[in-house]
């Protein structure tokens, strides 16, 4: 079976897309360059050969070579339908190119399958793309200076959580966190200091919530952590406190000083009928008593 010449071939040829052409025997009888800048493979490599391992090699996400098992080109040629799969292609140079493959069967004047065609496109740059977009919605919620979740992100999660709560009963809670004497630090040391400072902290802080918690930097030297799955004001203060031992024994050296920060924490346990605004005014309020009464230590609503 041969591909008529002039315009068909032509169009084909100029096509950013790979189409190749297979006879009912699998043997490819047209490769279009297109497939050559996908794959790598000249025409001339692969022309009169049968399709498969040994000159395409086509994977699955897992690993699983799609020949013998799942290869859309195969189906088709059984069944006469069309198939589509997001696959990878083992390109001429030895990497894996993602690509989108469609796959149509080629019929003669007595409706008998005679080949196949398959239509392959690079979706690498769409790929590429997506992470793109990806990374740019990470930066979108991240402190650029600490590294922990920015007041948008932390603002979203709180509101995320309460509709949890409402709906599920998911019980969590909130640690309204301050730095004592930054701007001591700051003013004594220099921002730099303060700076490395408030890394430290949060540093500290991340390193030491679970991993389904969350880290977020309210402002200034302000963060609050949310803590889910929160069934008892034991442990809200246990984990709290063991948070403020940890900053405490924290430090940052500057010449011959060593700097250790502190935080005075306000911690309490969401309630139905909380708002945003209502649980961080609580937590907050919770802080400033913990700062009055000294600082470096944790105030917990009674309820």
């Amino acid at each position: 079976m041969q591909l008529p010449d002039g315009i068909y071939k032509s169009l084909l040829n100029n096509l950013s897309e790979g189409v190749y052409i297979v006879d009912a025997d699998r043997r490819i009888t047209y490769w279009n360059k297109g497939a050559e800048k996908v794959s790598g493979l000249p025409g001339a490599a692969v022309i009169g050969k049968r399709c498969g391992p040994g000159t395409l090699k086509h994977i699955d996400d897992k690993g699983v070579v799609l020949c013998g098992t799942t290869c859309p080109l195969e189906m088709t040629l059984t069944d006469g339908l069309p198939h589509s799969a997001e696959v990878f292609l083992h390109h001429q140079d030895g990497h894996q190119v993602p690509v989108v493959l469609h796959t149509a069967p080629l019929y003669d004047r007595k409706k008998q399958i005679i080949g196949a065609a398959q239509v392959f496109t690079d979706i690498s740059s769409k790929i590429e793309a997506l992470q793109k977009i990806e990374a740019l919605q990470k930066i979108a919620y991240i402190d650029p200076l600490t590294g922990s979740a920015n007041r948008r992100y932390t603002e979203i999660s709180l509101d995320g959580r309460l509709k949890e709560m409402k709906r599920y009963g998911w019980v969590f809670a909130v640690v309204f966190a301050d730095i004592d004497n930054l701007k001591n630090i700051n003013d004594t040391h220099g921002h730099e200091v303060g700076d490395r400072v408030l890394k430290t902290v949060v540093q500290t802080f991340l390193k030491n919530v679970r991993s389904f918690d969350l880290v977020g930097r309210w402002g200034g030297e302000e963060f609050v952590i949310i803590l889910t799955n929160i069934k008892n004001r034991q442990l809200l203060h246990a984990i709290s406190d063991r948070l403020r031992v940890l900053i405490q024994n924290s430090s940052v050296k500057t010449g011959s000083q060593v700097i250790h920060a502190t935080v005075s924490c306000g911690t309490t346990v969401a309630r139905d009928g909380d708002t945003r605004a209502s649980l961080i005014k609580r937590a907050d309020s919770l802080m400033y008593q913990a700062k009055s009464r000294g600082k470096n230590i944790v105030c917990m609503d009674k309820k």
